[in-house]
Parts: structure tokens; sequence; C-alpha cells
């Protein structure tokens, strides 16, 4: 793996994190009806008591509620907490100078000077990776931010904001995918073992796969609404899975098979951000960091989901 920088250090000391794009999203994950503040607020004061420091957020997540949302929380709170937002790359931001402008609005929502970290919410249709990287150069430059990151950046994609930031002076971060025991094509298409190659934290977001690594969910209990229908293929395959999952978790002192899923992720060098919606989701996933599975269990984990592709 290539060393470190300095300034990117941080990222690689954080074993798990706390994703907000549930905060707010009444759309995909029906805010407002199942859970409301209370119970985010609950979510990430058990987050933050249990170590919890790194909260991903972006203005997309909630029309930039789940930013608002978090920066009341930090507010009243007397806990450092590192904090992720992205920029989404609409068709009509069609220059370098929309991203300095939307991080601005990001900070405004937050309450705060700059973040931790930025991200390019997803490579964009109008703007080449080159001049995303030269406006994230510039929010650096302003001390805006203090690192920078990408997300869903295939391995070109990601290589090409590498090399342009490169120019700056700048290393590029962090690359924000979607990496779960059952998505598992940043090991096949190389991206994975690139980001190691050059000390680019690999972020892992929907990491227990929407619910289904935490075992509640079967194919006569669906997970509601647009999951339901998003993952009915893939119930049928998992109950071999969750039952490696259950076994390996009476090893570890009866970890759940959330808790395993989450744990495998950082043998393989990832950082997830599980959402939590309440206190007993992020209480559960703070119990996933912490140990560590066995090489032979990874290897186990590695051979029943293999085939398993969505």
């Amino acid at each position: 793996m290539a060393e470190v920088s300095n300034e990117t250090r941080f990222l690689h000391a954080i074993e798990l994190g706390l994703g907000a794009w549930q905060w707010g999203d009444r759309v995909f994950w029906a805010y407002g009806q199942q859970y409301t503040d209370k119970e985010i607020r609950e979510a990430f004061d058990i987050s933050l008591n249990l170590g919890i420091r790194f909260v991903d957020t972006a203005e997309i997540y909630g029309s930039g509620y789940s930013e608002r949302l978090l920066g009341r929380f930090m507010k009243e709170i007397d806990q450092p907490v590192l904090v992720a937002g992205k920029f989404f790359p609409w068709l009509w931001k069609i220059t370098k100078g929309f991203i300095p402008r939307a991080l601005k609005g990001s900070l405004d929502r937050l309450g705060v000077e700059s973040l931790d970290l930025y991200q390019i919410h997803w490579p964009s249709m109008t703007l080449s990776p080159e001049t995303m990287m030269e406006g994230m150069a510039e929010c650096v430059k302003r001390g805006m931010t203090r690192t920078v990151g990408v997300s869903n950046f295939d391995e070109k994609q990601m290589i090409r904001a590498y090399t342009t930031l490169a120019r700056h002076g700048i290393p590029l971060a962090s690359n924000q995918v979607h990496y779960s025991l059952l998505t598992r094509d940043v090991e096949r298409n190389g991206t994975l073992a690139r980001c190691k190659a050059l000390g680019i934290r690999l972020i892992a977001y929907s990491p227990l796969e929407k619910g289904l690594l935490t075992g509640k969910y079967s194919t006569a209990n669906p997970p509601p609404g647009l999951r339901g229908s998003q993952y009915a293929d893939l119930l049928k395959k998992i109950p071999p899975v969750l039952k490696l999952l259950q076994e390996i978790g009476q090893n570890h002192n009866g970890k759940t098979p959330a808790q395993v899923s989450l744990n495998w992720l950082i043998c393989k060098g990832a950082l997830p951000i599980p959402g939590a919606k309440n206190s007993r989701q992020a209480e559960e996933n703070a119990g996933g960091a912490g140990w560590r599975l066995t090489d032979e269990e990874v290897a186990r984990l590695d051979t029943a989901t293999g085939n398993i592709h969505r």
C-alpha cells in the first residue's frame, strides 16, 4: 500500500462511520412516517457515545435537511465530529465554479466554516473529472475543505481525478462506493486494489445492503417500499449467507449478522458508513468495529458470496 499523506491520515485511522442518507429522505426511507428527528437524534447521540466520530452527509439528502439536522446536533454537543459532504453534479452545473458555490451552501446549512472531506457524489455527464477536480482544488485553497474525495468513480475516472489533484499538490483522499458482502464489484474491477496501491481510502456505502444483511428480511417479509422490489431476487439467494453470518457471530461473543458484515468490510480495508434511523440501529452498527474476524472466517464469507450478483 502506498504511503498515506499527512492530510488524509485521519481517514485511514477511522474503522467505522455513520451515514446520514436516511436523515430527511422521504422517497426511499419514508422519513416522517417510520421515524422522526427524535429517533435520528438518538441515533446520533448513541453513535458518538460509542466512539463513532465520522458522519457522511450530502446536499441532496433530504434536499439539504440531512445537513441542517447534523448542523443542529453538532451545535448542541461538546464532542468533535468529522464531517464529510458531497457535491451533486446536476446537469445544469456546467462549470467548475458551481463546486465551491455548492460547498458554501452546505457549510451554511451545517453551520461550520469547513468540512473534513468534500466529495463529488457521482461522475458528471457535463463536467470531466479534470474539471471537477479543478473546482475541488479551489475549495481546498480557500480553506473550505480539509480533503477531497470522489464517489461512484470507476478506476479510470478515479485515476484521472487523482492525477489532476496531484498537479495541485493535493492528494485524493477517498472514493466512496457501493460495497458489501452482496455487492463486491470493487474487488472484481480493480478499484479496491488501486485504492490500496495509491493510499486512497475506500469508503463503503450501503454496507448492510439496505438492511438485507441484518437478517430481518426474507421473501415472506421483504423490505418496505422501493427496497422490496429492488431486492426481490436477492432475497431468495441470501439465507445460506445469513446462516453463516450467524454462525460466525456466535464465535465472537454473539455478534449479529450486521456486525459480522461490517467487520468483513473493515477486514477488507474499507471504511463502512452504515446508516442509522434510531438508537437500536446505531448501537448495533457500532458493534461492528473494535474486533477482527479471522482470515479463515473472511475466506468463508468470500466463498459464500462469491457467486452472488445483484
